[in-house]
């Protein structure tokens, strides 16, 4: 008997004539939502991936039927069970759970955003944040993306990867926000080495004029770095004496990242 799931007897993962599978135009039809675009309809969405309006037609319409898509008369959005198995299956549950106490006591602290970022493939994913009323302006939200380059957290999870990655960061293209963004090579692989040296990366201005982002690392029980803890605060003259209380918050969320390590084992 075929025991795959019933999601995947109804979408299939026979190939198209065009070589495709099936599956392949699924995922297609799922990256055309993003952050800032979560609602579209058969047509936009038809445009975003590439495929045929009826191709579209007939895929919205078996996912909505799995609930992985959701569907208000012509308008199309993610199903809330594509968030209840992602959040089921997510590597970073242990890790938001770690980190959370810590954020918020650092929030209570700063009053400024708190937020927490992994490295996913040439980016950084932002999987959970704090912000506040009245708090300095902020680009990123959960579950957005930043260049490593251009972003403090991004910064601190690069200077840490692996060296076939750094390079081919270093290398280009470097997307310039603002006249403080890294944008040579050179600059940016001293402020790689700056960051492993210091313990934090410190972008005054990187991605806004008026914001500065401060990130340091999260170690996991072997002393790798598996995430980033941030603070997107006003660029002034007080920024700097922030990093304290960053520094002290990651300690804790690493030994406690070790204690759910030692739990699980």
């Amino acid at each position: 008997m075929d025991s795959r799931p019933a999601a995947l007897h109804s979408v299939g993962v026979a190939r198209t004539g065009a070589g495709e599978t099936v599956l392949s135009r699924v995922v297609r039809v799922l990256e055309t939502f993003g952050s800032d675009v979560t609602t579209l309809t058969v047509s936009q969405i038809a445009r975003r991936s590439g495929l045929h309006v009826a191709t579209v037609s007939r895929l919205v319409a078996q996912m909505a039927r799995h609930e992985l898509l959701q569907r208000d008369g012509r308008s199309v959005r993610i199903g809330v069970r594509m968030w209840e198995l992602g959040s089921r299956a997510s590597p970073t549950v242990g890790l938001r759970e770690a980190a959370m106490p810590f954020m918020e006591d650092l929030h209570a602290v700063v009053g400024h955003h708190i937020q927490l970022g992994v490295l996913q493939g040439d980016e950084v994913l932002f999987v959970e944040r704090l912000a506040a009323p009245g708090a300095v302006i902020n680009y990123t939200r959960i579950a957005g993306r930043l260049p490593l380059h251009a972003s403090s957290s991004g910064l601190v999870l690069c200077a840490h990867a692996p060296v076939d990655l750094q390079e081919r960061i270093i290398a280009g293209p470097l997307t310039v926000y603002t006249e403080r963004t890294i944008s040579t090579p050179r600059r940016l692989r001293g402020t790689l080495a700056d960051v492993r040296r210091e313990g934090y990366a410190f972008c005054q201005g990187h991605i806004h004029p008026d914001a500065t982002g401060i990130a340091v690392p999260l170690r996991d029980s072997h002393g790798a770095v598996v995430a980033a803890l941030a603070a997107i605060v006003p660029n002034d003259d007080t920024a700097r004496a922030q990093i304290p209380a960053l520094l002290a918050a990651a300690r804790g969320v690493s030994r406690a990242m070790a204690g759910h390590e030692a739990r699980r084992a």
